[in-house]
């Protein structure tokens, strides 16, 4: 039975801080409102306590005495969260933002990464060696939940999802016991944990395979812009050409406005544009013949292609989303880019509401494509694009605005879709969306929440019910 707010205003948090290294904070406490905030200003709860975790046994301390309560459990990455599932209200929010150290095999051409690290703190540690793993597009991003929910950005193309290239996890489970989960050892849980989320217990920290990528780093990449006019034209072009590329290059596509600001030139500040953020991964001695018929089409605005470290490109967007704006979130799979969606793109990109709200559409193909769908959680292996429509903007006032307009943006692009979704780009949108986005892989998914979280403690996520509970 889940606690109630009157019952955790009287349960024993002092016995719990007495053997923590890390911090407790409950709402008497000034940093409450700080330790609470997470990265979508959208979201507004309030826990019953926040445990900032130093270490493993913080966490197992933090599982152990909420089962012991009954207290609902929030677990909280380094990071974003589309809908918030960080905490939770009358919650104990397990934070393992502290958790943040880094350690690179060069040998191996391995990562280990702690759970609140972000992908800046790992590029960091892997691109001063000329290298990578597979993660998103901002450096201000989790690693945790990123992981956990697939992971697509600028290398999937070549490499595959993040969890393609994840080698091994340690995991806190609902007994408060450690395990390392990985192809050999608990291969069910290592199996539920590429795309399932935060559904089976707590990962504390994560190993990846690396990847030597440009010029010891350094990847020839940058922003292409049309004008808005082009959208249709660019976009026809776009679905032809990005499936016949070199699997080195990548590409994602968008509906935005031009950033007031540097290095944008200012005669395009503020103006609604059509983008390609294009990623050449390859040797540097071929990229402007890999790169030519990206840089020949069309009248740009503006071709902003260059060298530069990969983490520079990763963290070129952070500035432009920092935490606490409101953010409102929806998506879908899209097998192709067909000439209906183009109308709906050209309709919505019009009325782009703010100047942070936008549209993007990013490539599931190549190396992605090639893993059976059966293979990990992650069930979207046809091929075609993850999309995502996004309504932001730093002021509270203007939340209805531009949550009402990515409402009507996916509820008229929606019947072009495959009809599920990318689980990180999801909002609190039900049981049957859930369902949808894992597919064929749900039932089975549901046994693993069986085995290892028979009683759904860690329910506050996109969650997946355990196998026979009728919940």
């Amino acid at each position: 039975m889940t606690a109630t707010s009157a019952d955790l205003t009287h349960a024993p948090f002092q016995d719990l801080e007495a053997g923590l290294r890390g911090e407790l904070i409950t709402p008497a406490d000034p940093g409450y409102d700080e330790a609470r905030a997470v990265y979508n200003g959208m979201i507004d709860k309030h826990p019953a306590a926040i445990v900032r975790c130093r270490d493993v046994a913080d966490v197992i301390a933090c599982v152990l005495f909420a089962r012991e309560h009954g207290t609902d459990v929030a677990v909280r990455g380094g990071a974003h969260n589309a809908a918030g599932l960080g905490v939770a209200d009358d919650a104990l929010v397990i934070d393992l933002s502290p958790m943040r150290s880094t350690t690179v095999s060069p040998d191996e051409h391995t990562v280990r990464a702690d759970a609140g690290c972000t992908w800046g703190d790992v590029d960091h540690a892997t691109v001063a060696l000329g290298m990578a793993t597979p993660s998103g597009f901002l450096s201000s991003t989790g690693v945790g939940g990123l992981t956990l929910g697939g992971g697509i950005g600028y290398l999937a193309r070549r490499f595959g999802l993040t969890i393609d290239n994840l080698l091994s996890a340690d995991v806190v489970l609902a007994d408060g016991s450690l395990v390392t989960a990985s192809e050999s050892a608990h291969s069910d849980l290592f199996w539920a944990l590429r795309g399932g989320g935060g559904n089976f217990g707590i990962v504390t920290s994560f190993t990846f395979r690396c990847h030597d990528i440009g010029d010891h780093g350094t990847v020839v990449a940058g922003p292409v812009l049309y004008d808005l006019a082009d959208t249709a034209e660019v976009m026809r072009w776009y679905r032809e050409l990005l499936p016949s590329l070199p699997e080195e290059l990548d590409g994602w596509i968008a509906l935005l406005t031009v950033p007031p600001a540097p290095p944008f030139p200012e005669e395009l500040w503020g103006r609604k544009a059509c983008g390609i953020v294009w990623c050449y991964t390859g040797p540097h001695d071929k990229a402007d013949e890999v790169l030519a018929p990206v840089r020949e089409f069309g009248s740009p605005l503006l071709t902003g292609i260059q060298p530069m470290p990969f983490n520079v490109l990763q963290s070129a967007f952070d500035a432009l989303y920092p935490a606490g704006m409101q953010w409102y979130w929806r998506s879908d799979f899209f097998r192709e880019i067909s000439d209906a969606a183009i109308d709906v793109h050209v309709k919505y990109g019009a009325q782009l509401p703010t100047g942070h709200s936008t549209m993007h559409l990013y490539p599931i193909d190549g190396a992605v494509s090639r893993v059976p769908a059966d293979a990990t959680a992650f069930a979207y292996r046809d091929g075609g694009w993850a999309g995502v429509i996004v309504g932001v903007d730093p002021d509270p006032a203007n939340a209805p605005l531009i949550s009402q307009w990515a409402k009507d943006y996916w509820q008229e692009l929606h019947p072009t879709s495959a009809g599920s979704a990318y689980v990180n780009f999801m909002m609190d949108e039900g049981a049957d969306r859930v369902r949808a986005s894992y597919g064929a892989n749900y039932d089975r998914l549901a046994q693993v929440k069986q085995r290892y979280d028979p009683e759904n403690l860690f329910h506050v996520n996109q969650n997946i019910p355990p196998a026979g509970s009728g919940r």
